[in-house]
C-alpha cells in the first residue's frame, strides 16, 4: 500500500500522510496527554502518593518534554522525520513498560523523563511539521483532520487503559500500555508518513513538483521571528491559556471521581474528547474565513468559563455539561498554537520557532498540573483548583489580544527575508 500510495501520479498523498498523523496523535494523547490523568488516579489509589506529589511527577514531564522539543526540532529540520519519531516511540513504549518497576517517587521521576522524551519525539511538534509542510492553503483543514487524534485518543485509547490499570493494577497492566503504544505509532509511521511533498512530485496542497524539488521554502528566519510582538504574546499567552487547560484536564478524572463515581468519570472523558472532535472539525471549515486571533482570544476566555464552573458544579449533569464545553476549546486550543505560527512565520524555520515557543509555553504545561495538585493538597478539594485555572486562562486572552494579526502577505514576508539577508 505505501508505495502505491507515493508512486501514483493521479491522487495526492498528502491526505495519507495526514491519516498517519491523526493515528500517532491519537495513540500519543490516549497513552500520554490524557493517559496522565489515569495514571495519577492509579499511583494515587495503589500507592498511596499525595495528589500534589504525583502533580510533581507530572509537571516535570511537561518540563522535559519541552526542553527537550529544541534539539528534536532541529533534527527533523535536517533529517527525515521517521528517524525521530520511531525512536521516541520505541523509548516511550519502554518507559511506559517500566511503570510496573516503580515503587517509590524518584523512580516515577525517571520514568517520566524518559517518558517525556519519547512522547515529545513522537507527538505534536513532528507531526505538525509534517501537515504545515504538505499543506499551505488548506492547512487548518490538515490540522484540523490531524490533530482530532488528540480527541480520539481520548475517546478510544484512554478509557480502555483506564479499564487495563483498574481491572490489572500498574504492576500488570503497564506492559500492555507499552504494546499499544508501540504498536500504534511505528507501523503506520514506516508506511505512511513522509517528511516532505516535493521528492514524491508534489507541491502543498496537491499541485505537481519536479520530483526531489524542495526549494522555494518560504517564511521568517527564528532570529526576527522571536522578537516579533506577535511571538511574545501568542507564546506567553499559552503559558496561561495551555497550563490552565492542562492541569484542568490531568486532574479532572480524580475530580469528576471524587464528586460522583468511576463510570461517570470514564464519561467525562469520552464527551471531553467527543466535544473536542466535533469542535475542530466545525473550526477546520471556519477559521481560514476569521482572524485567527480573535478566534483564539474566544477559545481562551471560554476555556476560563468551563474551568471555572468545574471548580463550583457538584452534580452529574452539571459537570458533564461543563465538561462539554471545556472540551470546545481543548478541541481547538493546541491546534491554534501550530496554526498561528505557521500561518504569521511560514514553513521555512516552522519547526524551530514551534520547538522555541513550545518550550516558553511548556512551563505553563507544567506549573499548570502542579498548581492545581497542590492547591487540591491546600484546600481539599478541587473548587480553588478550578477558580485558578479559570483565571489563568483570562489572562492568557489578554495576552492574545495584544498580538495582532496572524495574517502576512507574502510580500512582506520577501521583505523580511532580504532584510534579515542584508543584516547578515
Amino acid at each position: 500500500m505505501a508505495k502505491s500510495v507515493f508512486t501514483r501520479t493521479d491522487k495526492f498523498p498528502g491526505w495519507w500522510v495526514v491519516s498517519a498523523c491523526f493515528t500517532l496523535l491519537t495513540f500519543s494523547s490516549g497513552l500520554g496527554f490524557y493517559g496522565l490523568a489515569v495514571y495519577l488516579q492509579a499511583f494515587s489509589r495503589e500507592l498511596g502518593w499525595s495528589v500534589s506529589s504525583i502533580s510533581l511527577a507530572t509537571t516535570f514531564f511537561f518540563l522535559v518534554g519541552g526542553l527537550s522539543g529544541i534539539p528534536i526540532a532541529k533534527f527533523i529540520a535536517k533529517h527525515d522525520v521517521r528517524i525521530m519519531i520511531i525512536g521516541g516511540a520505541t523509548v516511550a513504549a519502554l518507559a511506559l513498560f517500566s511503570m510496573r518497576f516503580v515503587e517509590q517517587r524518584w523512580q516515577l521521576f525517571v520514568v517520566y523523563c524518559f517518558y517525556a522524551l519519547g512522547w515529545s519525539a513522537s507527538g505534536m511538534g513532528p507531526v505538525t511539521t509534517v501537515v504545515t509542510r504538505w499543506f499551505q492553503v488548506r492547512r487548518a483543514s490538515a490540522l484540523a483532520v490531524a490533530s482530532t487524534g488528540l480527541s480520539m485518543g481520548g475517546i478510544v485509547v484512554t478509557p480502555f487503559i483506564k479499564w487495563i490499570l483498574d481491572t490489572q493494577g500498574i504492576r500488570n497492566g503497564s506492559p500492555w500500555l507499552a504494546l499499544i503504544w508501540f504498536c500504534g505509532t511505528v507501523p503506520i509511521t514506516l508506511l505512511l508518513l513522509r517528511a516532505f511533498p516535493q521528492p514524491y512530485g508534489w507541491l502543498p496542497d496537491g499541485a505537481r513538483a519536479a520530483p526531489g524539488d524542495i526549494a522555494n521554502i518560504l517564511g521568517t528566519p527564528l532570529a526576527d521571528a522571536v522578537r516579533s510582538k506577535f511571538f511574545k504574546a501568542v507564546t506567553f499567552g499559552y503559558i496561561f491559556a495551555l497550563g490552565a487547560q492542562v492541569g484542568g484536564a490531568l486532574q479532572l478524572v480524580k475530580l469528576v471521581e471524587e464528586r460522583t463515581d468511576r463510570s461517570t468519570a470514564t464519561l467525562a472523558t469520552i464527551v471531553l474528547s467527543t466535544m473536542s472532535i466535533v469542535s475542530r472539525f466545525a473550526a477546520g471549515r471556519i477559521i481560514p474565513k476569521l482572524n485567527m486571533t480573535r478566534f483564539t482570544v474566544g477559545l481562551a476566555a471560554m476555556q476560563g468559563v468551563s474551568l471555572a464552573s468545574l471548580g463550583l458544579i457538584n452534580n452529574r449533569i452539571g459537570l458533564l455539561l461543563a465538561i462539554g464545553l471545556f472540551g470546545v476549546t481543548i478541541g481547538n486550543m493546541v491546534m491554534m498554537q501550530s496554526l498561528l505560527l505557521a500561518e504569521r512565520f511560514g514553513v521555512r524555520d516552522y519547526p524551530r520557532i514551534a520547538a522555541r515557543s513550545g518550550l516558553i509555553s511548556f512551563s505553563g504545561t507544567a506549573l499548570g498540573p502542579l498548581l492545581l495538585g497542590w492547591l487540591y493538597d491546600v484546600a481539599g478539594g478541587y473548587r480553588s483548583s478550578y477558580l485558578a485555572a479559570g483565571v489563568c486562562s483570562i489572562i492568557g486572552a489578554i495576552l492574545f489580544s495584544f498580538a495582532g494579526s496572524a495574517t502576512v502577505t507574502p510580500d512582506k514576508i520577501a521583505s523580511a527575508e532580504v532584510a534579515s539577508a542584508n543584516s547578515q
